[in-house]
């Protein structure tokens, strides 16, 4: 047995509900792919599974991390490959929920990893962008690499840097480096993607940070303040908006539409990068709130769960 079902998409789409319900009916469980919920304290921003939720289907990598610790995607296939081969080990389908894309990434097609950070050519590519203009950079990657340029938008000046960071110290496209080093996990995985009418989905996320708000959000922002969190945990939706709220810079409702409009970008974000992911079989959930209605939409797309449940 090396099937292992991965269950992603947007932010707000619905991926917690079905996967408690897929999770219980093949007793297995649930490896969150989710960049956020491996940090304790930070609950109420990340839409974490509930403590009953939690109760009821054993999950792997929530909790795991305090905020002023580092996590990342070569981390995450490190640990999840072990669970992975844990839960074969007992006969269980693993299953993937999340929508970090890059985790999933790591699993389904494998990591690139690149030679460490040059801080002084950053910073040479740095002075050249503000010396030429806006632009400049991502046209000279894309003469220099045009396949890992399509990859970029062109005002991520981050990832166009480091792509040409990566080419210049190491002679080579990126792209080459990574179509030659990339090798995926050895399992078949099963892509279930959920996807919903886009107002709609717009819709669920205004009212679930309304919901946040009520729930006491700003009070766990300020609770984790207090522990000196490091700059990714604060880098999270929901609580850098609201730390600007408590630095004075903007006021409560600026903080709380920043936080519906940043959330709505990263689902769009997330779209795109699952796009790009193939074999995903997609599910329309679009007018299905309730988890069991879901579970049975989803059961009935998907053809090749009904083999494993």
């Amino acid at each position: 047995m090396n099937n292992v079902i991965i269950i992603l998409g947007p932010t707000g789409v619905g991926k917690t509900g079905f996967s408690l319900l897929l999770a219980k009916r093949l007793k297995t469980e649930i490896i969150s792919a989710d960049s956020m919920l491996v940090y304790s304290h930070m609950d109420i921003g990340t839409a974490k599974p509930s403590r009953e939720e939690l109760a009821a289907v054993p999950h792997h990598l929530i909790n795991i991390l305090y905020p002023k610790e580092s996590f990342s995607a070569g981390l995450f296939k490190e640990m999840a490959s072990l669970i992975i081969d844990d839960l074969h080990g007992r006969k269980k389908v693993p299953l993937i929920v999340g929508g970090t894309g890059l985790y999933i990434r790591s699993l389904t097609r494998g990591l690139f990893e690149g030679p460490s950070a040059d801080l002084f050519l950053r910073e040479e590519l740095t002075k050249e962008e503000e010396k030429h203009g806006p632009g400049y950079l991502y046209n000279m990657l894309l003469n220099v690499d045009p396949e890992t340029a399509e990859r970029i938008e062109p005002n991520d000046r981050r990832r166009i840097i480091r792509a040409l960071e990566v080419s210049l110290k190491e002679k080579k496209k990126v792209s080459h480096i990574r179509n030659s080093s990339t090798r995926p996990l050895p399992y078949d995985f099963i892509k279930i993607g959920l996807t919903r009418d886009r107002k709609e989905l717009y819709g669920i996320i205004e009212e679930r940070v309304d919901t946040m708000i009520e729930k006491g959000l700003l009070k766990e922002v300020e609770l984790l303040l207090e522990m000196n969190p490091g700059k990714t945990a604060m880098q999270a939706i929901g609580y850098k908006e609201l730390g600007l709220y408590l630095n004075g810079e903007v006021d409560m409702t600026e903080a709380v539409r920043l936080i519906k409009k940043r959330t709505k970008m990263y689902a769009k974000r997330q779209y795109t990068w699952f796009n790009r992911e193939p074999d995903i079989n997609w599910v329309d959930i679009s007018g299905i709130n309730e988890a069991e209605e879901l579970y049975d939409k989803v059961m009935t797309d998907v053809a090749i769960l009904k083999k494993l449940n």
